[in-house]
């Protein structure tokens, strides 16, 4: 029996784990012991890794739709010769920019940049990931403010802070590595700030109860306090940050009484948590979608940002301004996927970055995009205006996971071509397609990711590929190769070359891995970035360290905005506010992976359902099992079973991400800088269905 390391491909924490395989079957799988994120541990779903596309395969071979709807099986030969050919005639009809593609943070960092080269370089068309549903609001926030997408901690921090400050997060049930992190740490004071009481806020020592998406109020007033107060490190102030006395006027307005009529959280409570924050040495502060996903995000990022700097929380061991990412490669497409950053982290418009580019892909300079790719939400409007009209999906399910989603639906309507390539060829998305490329999931994958900490790990083939099978990467070159890219496709021959593209991409900038040997990474402990050639290894490694950020100034810009009012408020018509998240820890998105594991099936609610204070419930004259029309601000409805609780506020609702009704229910309202969906914040009304337990 073989024993193979590789990392899990769910969460960003990124797990490793050890498989115990014979026979081309795994036979066992273990947490590894020793590695820096998980040691030894991990959640169910990575336990269950094996149990993955075992029941909807299509045998390996591609899916094509016949001019009458029916759906055959084809060769691969014949599937990359139809996606060249109509993606090319559809081109020529209408213009290069009449496609576009949508990916994920789910697949390797290999494959991102690859996909990146074929559909943004020689294709020249727009192509966006899914996490532009998660990170992007993060991705932002960070390099407007460090100068570069640059996460600065590392897990440790999580075990050595004395005061952890969550903000919109629930690691419980979203990164429970994480939580178990927390959990080592015996002497930290955990505060979470939430406007739901979740399975974080009820392990916490402190819930703020928050109302919902009045974050950038509160932070801006306890920024104030502890200005007020001098609770501040003036010395780290001065020597590394810029901005500091306009931001001291900017949150001078937010007064303790304000604070308290807008968020509900009284000013006694915020005098506390200012006290517990100048009196811890080392305070970090955590966010993740409950700060990323909403109308101005990106500014509430920068407000947690803003605390960590003035109270000099940053750089030191045990602190930071630390954003957990969503995926297990959300860093890789946010640095390497040559979407809405050029391949390293570089700048599109920026000719030393295009011309250092071409140097190392040996390509025109002309190939190079001039500008980053328009956002998700843009391509879906293009599609609807009738702009873009073919539509390439790379492992993400759209049709259920966007928001607004019955918007995507519509969308697919207007499209002449949608190919669709996954390892479920019975996604929302897959059925709706014209031709399905069938991927294999990562256990037979070879390659890298980049998890939440900056952290690279290896992906490791644990099991062989059986016969007619293809990765993503096989994919990409198959489509390379029928568009007869030719000679620039040759350095991209196997994802062994596609590492060492990358490296070189990396090569003096923040991200910089020059120092990585693929093979090494193989049985490793993993390498956080930057790691140049010539470093020092070490386990854990954070950023800002020497005070230096990557602005041209070295210094960490302050950066704060007045609060925009919702523009899909709560009224009269719609009075109540719909939060979403993560149901249980075995649930993963749209479950198209978590539904093949049994105890997640069998503990998670087959129906959508819905969470619904006590009082409301009462008031409603809804019971427990009974189900309601939830009527949203968008002009949609859904059918919930509703679930009354004490751990939400009296006209708030929640319901789990992983149902397809709940995000038929959220706008189409974006962050201004992100173009992150809110999905956090829906103005909703709730019609009980009479005899409604049926």
């Amino acid at each position: 029996m073989k024993v193979k390391q590789s990392t899990c491909n769910y969460c960003s924490l990124a797990c490793n784990l050890d498989f115990y395989v014979d026979d081309n079957k795994i036979k066992k799988i273990l947490p590894t012991k020793g590695y820096p994120v998980n040691d030894g541990f991990c959640c169910i779903k990575g336990l269950n890794l094996s149990r993955q596309c075992t029941k909807f395969k299509t045998r390996g071979m591609p899916l094509i739709r016949d001019k009458k709807g029916k759906i055959h099986f084809v060769s691969w030969k014949d599937a990359f010769e139809t996606f060249a050919i109509k993606m090319n005639s559809i081109q020529k009809k209408y213009g290069k920019q009449s496609a576009a593609y949508l990916s994920t943070g789910q697949i390797t960092t290999e494959e991102m940049a690859l996909l990146g080269f074929i559909g943004r370089m020689y294709m020249g068309i727009s192509g966006d990931g899914n996490t532009r549903l998660c990170m992007s609001t993060s991705a932002v926030a960070y390099k407007q403010s460090f100068g570069f997408d640059a996460p600065p901690y590392t897990l440790k921090d999580l075990e050595i802070s004395d005061t952890i400050v969550l903000v919109g997060a629930n690691p419980v049930v979203a990164h429970p590595i994480a939580w178990s992190r927390i959990r080592e740490n015996k002497t930290a004071k955990i505060i979470t700030i939430d406007p739901r009481k979740s399975e974080t806020a009820v392990n916490s020592d402190w819930w703020i109860g928050i109302k919902p998406k009045s974050d950038i109020v509160f932070l801006y007033t306890l920024a104030n306090v502890l200005i007020n107060k001098n609770w501040i490190d003036r010395d780290y102030i001065v020597n590394c940050s810029e901005n500091f006395e306009i931001f001291k006027e900017h949150v001078k307005k937010y007064s303790l009484e304000y604070a308290e009529r807008k968020t509900g959280i009284s000013g006694k409570d915020i005098i506390k948590l200012a006290g517990l924050i100048h009196k811890g040495e080392k305070v970090s502060f955590w966010w993740t979608m409950g700060v990323n996903q909403g109308w101005q995000a990106v500014r509430t990022a920068q407000a947690i940002i803003d605390l960590a700097v003035i109270t000099g929380n940053m750089g030191r061991e045990g602190t930071g301004a630390n954003s957990l990412s969503g995926q297990c490669n959300a860093m890789g497409s946010r640095l390497y996927s040559n979407t809405t950053a050029l391949y390293g982290g570089r700048d599109f418009d920026n000719p030393v970055h295009r011309k250092e580019i071409s140097s190392i892909l040996d390509v025109d300079e002309k190939m190079i995009p001039e500008k980053p790719t328009i956002p998700y939400n843009e391509i879906i409007n293009r599609i609807n205006g009738g702009d873009i009209k073919a539509l390439w999906v790379i492992g993400t399910n759209p049709a259920h996971s966007w928001a607004n989603n019955g918007e995507f639906k519509r969308a697919v309507k207007n499209l002449e071509l949608l190919v669709v390539q996954d390892i479920y060829a019975d996604t929302d998305t897959s059925k709706l397609c014209d031709l399905f490329l069938p991927s294999v999931p990562a256990l037979k994958k070879e390659g890298s990711f980049i998890n939440t900490e900056r952290r690279i790990s290896a992906v490791v083939p644990v099991l062989k590929k059986e016969k007619g099978e293809l990765t993503d990467y096989d994919i990409l070159l198959g489509i390379g190769r029928a568009f007869k890219i030719g000679k620039s496709l040759e350095k991209w021959k196997t994802p062994r070359h596609a590492f060492e593209l990358i490296k070189e991409f990396s090569r003096g900038m923040p991200c910089d891995i020059t120092g990585v040997d693929y093979k090494k990474l193989i049985f490793s402990r993993g390498i956080q970035w930057p790691f140049r050639e010539g470093d020092k290894l070490d386990d854990e490694r954070r950023l800002f360290e020497d005070n230096r950020y990557f602005t041209p100034n070295g210094k960490v810009k302050l950066i704060y905005e007045e609060p925009v009012k919702n523009p899909a408020a709560a009224g009269e018509d719609f009075p109540y506010i719909l939060n979403s998240g993560r149901g249980t820890v075995g649930q993963w998105h749209t479950q198209t992976r978590t539904r093949e594991i049994e105890f997640v099936k069998d503990s998670s609610m087959a129906s959508a359902y819905i969470f619904m204070n006590f009082k409301l419930a009462e008031r409603l004259g809804l019971k427990r099992n009974e189900y309601a029309i939830i009527s949203s601000i968008n002009g949609c409805k859904s059918k919930f079973k509703v679930i009354p609780t004490d751990n939400i506020g009296e006209n708030q609702l929640f319901a789990p991400i992983h149902y397809i009704e709940t995000n038929f229910l959220t706008p189409s309202v974006f962050d201004r800088y992100s173009r992150e969906p809110s999905y956090k914040c829906t103005a909703v009304n709730v019609k009980k269905i009479q005899n409604s337990r049926r």
